[in-house]
């Protein structure tokens, strides 16, 4: 094998991986708005650069009914209307959460989320962010 090729990480943390994928499944039975999933993961994934899991979220938003006129305008989803106030709540957290700034000030972030969701539906949503930038990054690892 060259020296250059990715390690493969399911065979050699196959447990890590298995655990991973249980760790998805309970962040679900939090009930997470789908919609607000779908735009927080393919938007991690489009700033972390992850092209297979992109491709992934993007399908799935797809199939569980997302415009594609809305997965267009993602990039750029704070300079446009298409996106609710809870929408926009929730990817400003996830920016602020995958684009780490040691300056950022949360507070204000997190205010923001309490005018949309619980806490323990901000503490669900913060896991999913978490979870997909270590999903990019292990992804990214193997590009």
């Amino acid at each position: 094998m060259s020296d250059t090729q990715p390690v493969r990480l399911e065979l050699h943390l196959p447990d890590l991986i298995k655990t991973f994928k249980e760790m998805a499944g309970v962040l679900d039975s939090y009930g997470l708005d789908r919609t607000v999933k779908h735009l927080v993961v393919t938007r991690a994934s489009q700033i972390n650069g992850c092209v297979n899991c992109l491709k992934m979220h993007l399908r799935e938003a797809r199939e569980h009914g997302e415009t594609q006129d809305r997965l267009d305008r993602l990039v750029v989803w704070d300079h446009v209307s298409d996106f609710s106030e809870r929408e926009k709540a929730a990817l400003a957290w996830t920016e602020a959460l995958t684009v780490l700034d040691r300056k950022a000030d949360y507070g204000p972030l997190r205010a923001r989320l309490r005018q949309h969701f619980s806490d323990e539906q901000i503490a669900a949503l913060t896991a999913v962010i978490g979870a997909i930038n270590f999903a990019n990054r292990l992804q990214v690892s193997m590009h």
